[in-house]
């Protein structure tokens, strides 16, 4: 399997984004997408994914952080659809638990070519510092819409909302590791009955 990588400009009246992932990566992150919080959260992928990611985003923050966080999202999804072309002999699906602290998530990834998002946060708060929690929701929405793939997320207990949203971040990067890895029983062949995802 060669190297899985891919680059995405998206430039609209909201926001200009320019994004590189390869991954097939070591963990190494550039993120700056004018919302620190989110910069963080992003480089949990990176970090625990073992996914390479150059992110930059100049977004109208002067009105809300809502289209920067929701076109981050479209835009790694645009790009982790292009780095895993026709998909041939991968996992294609992933799940993991991570705790932190008194918090606990599971994640559940299918590269299905199907997209669909099952976000259940019961948040302990409405910010996290600046930040408004309901565009964690926003910025998964469009990487799963761009992506094309299915993702279950559960927060299944937590008190700290940056414990509750940091234990997601990190068990989507575990999951999305596993569904990415090349599946020694599956080279060359599509992980599906249909033939394509």
């Amino acid at each position: 399997m060669s190297v899985r990588s891919a680059s995405i400009v998206r430039n609209t009246q909201e926001t200009r984004i320019r994004a590189e992932i390869c991954l097939d990566g070591s963990g190494q992150g550039d993120v700056h997408t004018g919302m620190p919080f989110l910069d963080h959260m992003i480089d949990q992928i990176v970090r625990h994914g073992l996914i390479d990611i150059r992110l930059h985003c100049d977004g109208d923050l002067r009105v809300d952080d809502h289209h920067s966080a929701e076109d981050c999202g479209i835009v790694l999804g645009q790009a982790l659809a292009a780095a895993l072309g026709d998909k041939r002999g991968i996992r294609r699906y992933g799940h993991a638990y991570v705790p932190l602290d008194e918090s606990l998530s599971r994640v559940v990834v299918d590269l299905s070519g199907r997209p669909g998002l099952f976000y259940h946060i019961d948040f302990s708060r409405a910010r996290i510092g600046s930040f408004d929690v309901d565009l964690f929701r926003e910025f998964f929405q469009g990487l799963v819409n761009h992506a094309q793939m299915t993702v279950h997320i559960d927060n299944l207990r937590g008190l700290n909302a940056h414990h509750q949203i940091e234990s997601v971040f990190k068990s989507f990067a575990r999951a999305l590791r596993q569904a990415v890895e090349a599946d020694p029983g599956m080279q060359g062949v599509t992980p599906s009955t249909k033939g394509q995802l």
